[in-house]
């Protein structure tokens, strides 16, 4: 809230996220922020908490990207300054990326250097499309925290899908650690409270930690629960917990095309 509150702020870059950041929402005092000047707030993982509510509870656009320690390598990223450019009001469109990194979590990061890219970067249409393309008010992050939120006196995101419903409504969720049972379930939680309703689409971020229990996959959990759901679903995207990820702004309207195995994303606002 002080941070909030310096008017020499522009802008909040997180320096992490954590399981228990979701206990700070008790001290945010959202009507203020409400009322007060926007300014952006960058994260990702628990950060949900702040970049979900933060359009949800205050009609502010915020940016589910890299937190800040990402920018201490030598040559920023594209990824990494595609967030400035945003924060400066621009409408850009971001291409797929070319490669990830696998995540190593035992192993010491050099602060100055680049990603570590190997695996080929390749989005996946759920049902074989040839071509998915869809546009929509924008709501996402962390699939484990929305579940979290959800009941909550902070879920206000069914009030959200109805405000926007003739923008139609962009998902994007990426797991950062579900078995294949809790994922689906819930899917069905956000399906059952109404939080598919006027969907145009829903981009799924690269897991992380996925417990494939009972010999079922993360891909074929996708495939078993949206089969009867008229909604284009695409996978796999450069989004989460496996870097790089493109920022994506939520609370704005999102242009989303995927062939081919590459895509992009263009933020409009408006």
């Amino acid at each position: 809230m002080s941070l909030w509150n310096d008017d020499r702020v522009g802008a909040i870059i997180s320096a992490t996220g954590g399981d228990f950041m979701a206990e700070i929402l008790d001290k945010i005092d959202f009507e203020a922020i409400k009322k007060s000047e926007p300014k952006w707030y960058q994260g990702y993982s628990d950060n949900t908490n702040l970049t979900l509510l933060l359009p949800t509870l205050c009609d502010i656009a915020s940016i589910y990207g890299q937190n800040v320690k990402d920018y201490g390598m030598a040559n920023l990223y594209g990824n990494l300054t595609n967030s400035f450019e945003i924060m400066q009001g621009k409408e850009i469109t971001q291409n797929s990326l070319e490669k990830y990194e696998i995540p190593d979590w035992d192993k010491e990061r050099d602060a100055f250097a680049g990603y570590d890219l190997t695996e080929p970067v390749i989005w996946k249409n759920l049902k074989g499309e040839e071509k998915i393309s869809f546009r929509g008010r924008s709501i996402g992050g962390c699939f484990d925290c929305v579940v979290n939120l959800m009941g909550t006196r902070f879920d206000k995101m069914k009030d959200y899908i109805e405000k926007y419903k003739e923008d139609g409504i962009v998902w994007f969720l990426e797991v950062f650690e579900m078995s294949t049972p809790a994922f689906y379930i819930n899917l069905w939680k956000m399906k059952n409270a109404g939080l598919f309703e006027h969907c145009k689409g829903i981009m799924f971020g690269r897991p992380l930690f996925v417990r494939e229990d009972y010999e079922t996959s993360y891909e074929e959990t996708l495939k078993q629960f949206f089969k009867d759901m008229d909604i284009p679903v695409i996978y796999d995207v450069d989004c989460g917990h496996v870097s790089p990820q493109l920022p994506i702004v939520t609370g704005a309207i999102l242009e989303v095309e995927s062939s081919n195995g590459k895509g992009t994303i263009k933020n409009i606002f408006e």
